[in-house]
């Protein structure tokens, strides 16, 4: 990573939040991104006063911020005309339902406060300066210890009643799968069926401890869920380029697998030639790697700095 020399408030700071760890940077995008640091997410209290911490240290060195970005784990509130705006609502994660993470960051350091969800902060980030460059329209979608999906249409992240919830679409099971799904409100959703956790249930362990033979099995059961999920997505958004990242993905085949199911679920209907062959140039890694989260954050705190 290079330091570029910059104008005066030209760098923004970018404030990825996750369910295990928060990381935070300061720049203006991939070639300028610096002071990385990486804070538990333990408590609200805890968690947002180490980032708070990691501010204000990094202006008393002399940064000079034109604003902030955060994209955060969800469910959040992105609408500016509810009281909730700024707050994580109802996660299931302890002590973080109703936190008001915009609201303290403004109150401390008076800057503009970009907002949105880490996905789709991370479609932000592929459609702005990774895989999804030189088209208009954008889905990141993650597979980890969930699943979740972030859209960009003409760069801007899509929101609408709240915001997408992209793992929560229901999948049909595989006939040779037995296992019932670990999603408490759905069950055999995607997340249910397709994240880390459902592998380590279905196989005693996590998947990167499985042998060769049984990573090949479960990259086929994962392409397969994750393939309805981006048929899905071709239907009803038609983006241009499906980005898939996350570590169950970085399985031997996974990606392959998912190509696969998506065309075959498809079942010529739609007849472009992006989706009627391997898909290889449609359904694609991300870009961006481990940086893809908090250069969206970077990218929201751009987008409000005016």
């Amino acid at each position: 990573m290079t330091t570029t020399e910059r104008t005066p408030a030209q760098s923004v700071a970018g404030i990825e939040m996750g369910g295990t760890k928060v990381v935070c940077a300061i720049g203006s995008g991939p070639q300028d991104l610096r002071e990385r640091t990486v804070i538990p997410t333990t408590s609200p209290d805890e968690t947002l006063g180490a980032v708070s911490d990691w501010l204000q240290a990094r202006l008393d060195e002399g940064e000079d911020l034109a604003a902030l970005g955060v994209a955060s784990f969800g469910p959040v509130c992105l609408d500016e005309a509810d009281p909730a705006y700024g707050r994580i609502t109802t996660t299931p994660k302890p002590g973080w339902r109703d936190t008001d993470v915009v609201g303290r960051l403004r109150e401390r350091f008076g800057l503009p406060v970009g907002w949105d969800t880490d996905v789709n902060g991370a479609a932000l980030a592929e459609q702005r300066w990774g895989a999804g460059q030189g088209v208009g329209s954008v889905v990141y979608l993650t597979v980890g210890t969930g699943i979740g999906g972030g859209a960009v249409l003409d760069g801007r992240p899509v929101h609408g009643l709240l915001h997408p919830e992209m793992g929560h679409v229901l999948v049909e099971r595989h006939s040779d799968d037995a296992y019932d799904g670990r999603c408490p409100y759905h069950g055999r959703c995607a997340e249910g069926m397709a994240s880390g956790p459902a592998f380590a249930d279905r196989y005693g362990t996590r998947l990167e401890l499985l042998d060769p033979a049984r990573q090949a099995e479960a990259a086929q059961l994962a392409g397969y869920y994750i393939g309805q999920v981006t048929a899905a997505l071709v239907l009803i958004l038609s983006p241009q380029r499906i980005v898939v990242g996350g570590g169950v993905p970085h399985l031997p085949g996974a990606l392959e697998a998912t190509r696969a199911a998506m065309v075959g679920r498809l079942g010529g209907y739609i007849s472009r030639h992006e989706i009627t062959g391997d898909a290889g140039d449609y359904v694609v890694a991300p870009g961006l790697g481990d940086d893809a989260g908090v250069l969206g954050a970077i990218a929201l705190g751009l987008d409000v700095s005016g």
